[in-house]
């Protein structure tokens, strides 16, 4: 059975312009003598579509663009595996499912509803759909197919030593004769993402004895960025045909031979969350409707890696890098931004603030009264630069792109209106000691376009004069080990200070910094996840709240 893999890159309900990619995909394969052809979870409406599924038109299009697949690949004598949803026959408020559906000759003639919702993390289906109550085989040329949604084949309870859910519907499936398994998945990238779904996968085909089929979507839709990272196993749990990551492809398997395409997918994880950023930011730019970018250079190493990616994202000649030196700004700062933007190819321009902040001061100094300079004038210089940005950016209808990364955020370190100002916050899922592995790919890829002195130099905000970020914060090695146990991992200060060997009021000092600033990062722009627990739509807790640990 030959079976190819359609690894997409949809856009949320862009319904017509799906299809169409999956009837593209379709001709190609089977012009390679494909007999069946697998594309990803909810394929047709694009993941996720959060509360579109609350409109019954919403519904109502996906099953009517469902049927238009069916009829423009009836011609094609390929049998096709796609993701979709569709109204509930159930009784409860929710009215839709999510179903994968097999479609051969013009019509539909096999749905295979998801049973397993999940509800952590980015997840949230449960909010929206009617599980399945029962898994059955497809009987499709001949084999009897367990086809799966997503986190149907996540709950293999001889894997983790804690399965989220008492049921496990590949074990169901298979009992009642699959020969073989396709899973198709919407699954969002992160750090170390692709090397545990092989590893599911694999132990799931030497568990059963049968070849399975993933298939992933890819491409960046708000805050997720799903890398692809398809492939194929045969029964033994070898690999036998894989798919780029974070591009789209087409993979070709014959499952009685074993063999199959193996493309390229970045083995190296540093590479694998650039090329994530940088398909996360071209997506979000292309899908809101946005094509140039504007980058608020500092020739600090965050606003150099942002505007890096943003190249590669891009092109140069879209993307403006925009100097803004204030009062206490070194010459260094503004030689490197220079040096790093001819580099680069783009455009770059010189907005100081120092005379605007000198009037403004004038204007506050006789309310301020007696008060000493403090944060306020800081975090003024800062506003400055966000009002600076947001002008050019209504001017030349350009995005802005925040520079800040997940270390500052996490603890507070920035300014609201500020230096948070934008439309899309690149690398604020990257902690700062991974920003500067980052940058190294960058200057691979960009013949060290970002100067050196950008590596070496103390980082700071230059708000005050000779300001390092150490007077404020641990030194990032530090603070990046507290910030993923605290954060990423829910681990309890005392806890985390006793395993790192750290004192204990620092650690409880970075931690109330997280829970205070809470206030901060749910009106930041949306970020791109890389990381396993990233500030956004993953992370819910409450602004108005006084438990500490």
């Amino acid at each position: 059975m030959r079976i190819a893999l359609g690894q997409i890159n949809t856009t949320v309900g862009d319904m017509a312009g799906n299809v169409a990619r999956m009837v593209d995909a379709a001709k190609k394969a089977a012009g390679r003598n494909a007999e069946i052809v697998v594309f990803p979870e909810l394929a047709v409406t694009g993941y996720p579509p959060r509360d579109l599924m609350e409109k019954p038109s919403f519904v109502e299009r996906a099953e009517q663009e469902l049927a238009r697949l069916a009829e423009l690949t009836a011609p094609l004598g390929i049998a096709v595996v796609a993701g979709c949803i569709a109204r509930s026959q159930s009784d409860t408020g929710k009215h839709a499912v999510n179903i994968a559906a097999v479609l051969q000759n013009g019509r539909e003639v096999f749905r295979q509803t998801k049973m397993l919702l999940p509800t952590y993390d980015v997840f949230d289906e449960g909010r929206y759909f009617v599980p399945a109550t029962h898994q059955e085989a497809c009987e499709l040329n001949g084999r009897r197919l367990g086809i799966i949604v997503c986190e149907d084949a996540w709950n293999d309870k001889q894997y983790w030593q804690r399965p989220l859910y008492e049921r496990d519907p590949v074990q169901e499936l298979l009992a009642g004769g699959g020969q073989a398994l396709i899973s198709i998945n919407a699954s969002p990238f992160h750090m170390g993402k692709r090397a545990l779904r092989r590893e599911i996968f694999q132990a799931t085909a030497r568990r059963y004895g049968v070849p399975v089929i993933y298939v992933n979507q890819v491409g960046g839709n708000d805050q997720l960025v799903f890398d692809g990272s398809s492939f194929a196993i045969d029964k033994d749990g070898e690999v036998i045909g894989s798919a780029c990551s974070f591009q789209e492809d087409l993979v070709l398997v014959d499952l009685d031979t074993r063999q199959g395409d193996r493309h390229e997918n970045l083995p190296e994880e540093t590479e694998a969350v650039y090329e994530a950023l940088v398909l996360g930011t071209r997506d979000y730019l292309g899908k809101c409707g946005f094509s140039r970018v504007l980058v608020g250079l500092s020739g600090g190493i965050d606003s150099s890696l942002t505007a890096a990616i943003a190249v590669d994202a891009v092109g140069a000649a879209n993307v403006t890098g925009v100097a803004m030196p204030g009062p206490f700004s070194s010459d260094h700062s503004l030689t490197d931004a220079r040096a790093m933007a001819e580099a680069l190819g783009v455009r770059f321009e010189v907005a100081p603030i120092g005379n605007t902040y000198t009037e403004f001061l004038k204007v506050l100094d006789p309310i301020f009264g007696a008060t000493e300079r403090d944060v306020t004038e800081e975090n003024l210089q800062a506003r400055l630069r966000g009002v600076t940005l947001m002008a050019l950016s209504n001017k030349w209808n350009s995005l802005v792109l925040t520079t800040g990364n997940k270390s500052e955020l996490a603890v507070g370190y920035c300014t609201l209106y500020g230096d948070m100002s934008g439309g899309l916050a690149v690398i604020s899922d990257v902690p700062k000691t991974l920003v500067y592995e980052l940058s190294r790919v960058a200057n691979r890829r960009h013949r060290n376009a970002i100067p050196e002195n950008v590596f070496t130099k103390p980082p700071s905000a230059e708000l005050r004069p000779d300001q390092k970020d150490s007077d404020s914060l641990p030194p990032y090695e530090t603070l990046d080990v507290v910030l993923k146990a605290y954060v990423e991992e829910y681990e309890a200060p005392a806890a985390i200070a006793a395993r790192l060997g750290l004192p204990l009021e620092l650690v409880r000092d970075i931690a109330r910094k997280v829970d205070r600033s809470e206030y901060k990062r749910q009106q930041a722009a949306p970020g791109l996840k890389v990381t396993t627990k990233a500030f956004g739509i993953g992370r819910r807790f409450p602004i108005a709240q006084r438990f500490t640990e």
